[in-house]
């Protein structure tokens, strides 16, 4: 539509169902290419991907002319066939239901592309689960535990 303009900037997160370690390290940045690939022909910017052995997270520059549910799904459903097509993983590979959307600031910009391509570092000191229920609670996101990812304590158990 003539005269439009937006600037929306979105954090995307999600993970391997039942938290599984199956996102390797010899295949993660063909993995991180093909999920490029996909958010670029949907006409959103990439900023930032960075795929851990049990989670992604995902910065745009957000196409307003198409829905962030339909993004997830079609990043989910292609990848998880990628990762089929690729037999790059001797385990079904599936994400879990639901994913965290969080939208940011020009400002906060560089900020979040460091904090998302330094995960590797931010998980030497705190989990997947502490780091995801603490981005709910700073962007004052309501939530349920038993609606929120799947997490295991240290002995393997439900939390």
């Amino acid at each position: 539509m003539a005269n439009t303009y937006t600037q929306l900037y979105i954090h995307l997160v999600f993970a391997v169902k039942h938290r599984n370690a199956l996102i390797k390290k010899e295949w993660s940045s063909d993995f991180e290419k093909y999920i490029t690939g996909i958010v670029q022909n949907h006409k959103h910017k990439l900023l930032a991907i960075k795929t851990m052995p049990d989670h992604i997270h995902i910065f745009i520059g957000y196409n307003v002319n198409h829905l962030i549910p339909d993004l997830v799904e079609n990043i989910k459903t292609s990848s998880n066939e990628w990762v089929k097509t690729n037999k790059v993983s001797n385990y079904k590979f599936e994400w879990q239901k639901g994913y965290g959307a969080f939208s940011h600031s020009r400002a906060q910009l560089d900020t979040v592309v460091n904090y998302i391509l330094n995960q590797e570092e931010h998980h030497k000191k705190k989990s997947f689960r502490d780091e995801y229920l603490e981005i709910l609670r700073k962007n004052d996101v309501e939530f349920k535990n038993e609606y929120v990812f799947e997490f295991f304590d240290r002995d393997g158990n439900w939390e």
